[in-house]
């Protein structure tokens, strides 16, 4: 691959990409496919935070619309994300890559607890760290885990991988003329209900002055690409 523009990146990834074909779940040939991805970058020198949503598995806002209590519904939601990244963590390290989990959540038993100078110290070290359980919070989305995590490891910017190939001005699956943007900036995005991450976590990254890279996760090598400032997506700064 090209030579990387970043030395450190936080990767967010939605965990319906883990269920790869599937209807539910997580299908473990996908998430293989996708760590040789996170793996050739982290092998080009790159430190690599990761951030997994759990909408594969639960998602909070889901079921606190179907009657359950919000702070519940997303405490499920939190131990989701920490099953997608133990899968991660897996698939990574049968591939060599030393990989750390860190939980919001304390669970010590499969995984430590999230410690800044830890995760720098395994970054350091050349170990990819996946954080689990977005903020260990009821209320806030992995998007605004992945930011937070981002600010806190001084990452040059939040790669966000997605199902789309960046930022459009209506929805490209509904809409055949949406157009899609190279560049935007944040308080754009926020003033016209974009839809990138949630709000607080677009703020979050533009008080920090962390660019917000979107692109396709499901076009193989495109991780890669746009790392080295090639690929289509679009850039929110």
């Amino acid at each position: 691959m090209a030579k990387p523009q970043y030395r450190r990146v936080l990767l967010k990834l939605s965990g319906e990409v883990l269920m790869g074909d599937q209807q539910f779940g997580i299908d473990p040939a996908f998430v293989a496919e996708m760590a040789k991805e996170v793996a050739a970058i982290r092998d080009s020198g790159v430190e690599v935070c990761m951030v997994i949503g759990g909408g594969n598995i639960f998602r909070g806002m889901a079921g606190a619309a179907k009657g359950m209590d919000r702070a519940q519904a997303d405490y499920m939601g939190m131990l989701a994300t920490v099953m997608n990244a133990l899968a991660m963590q897996n698939a990574l390290e049968q591939l060599g890559v030393p990989t750390r989990v860190q939980s919001a959540i304390e669970m010590d038993k499969v995984c430590e607890p999230v410690i800044r100078r830890r995760a720098e110290r395994h970054l350091e070290k050349g170990r990819i760290v996946i954080f689990a359980a977005g903020v260990g919070a009821p209320y806030f989305t992995t998007d605004s885990g992945a930011a937070l995590r981002a600010a806190e490891m001084k990452c040059d910017a939040l790669f966000k991988g997605t199902s789309v190939d960046g930022v459009y001005n209506a929805d490209p699956k509904k809409d055949p003329a949406a157009k899609r943007y190279d560049t935007i900036d944040y308080d754009t995005v926020l003033a016209d209900n974009l839809k990138v991450m949630d709000a607080s976590a677009v703020a979050l990254c533009r008080d920090n002055k962390i660019p917000i890279v979107v692109f396709s996760i499901r076009e193989r090598g495109n991780m890669a690409r746009v790392l080295s400032g090639e690929g289509t997506k679009t850039v929110v700064c």
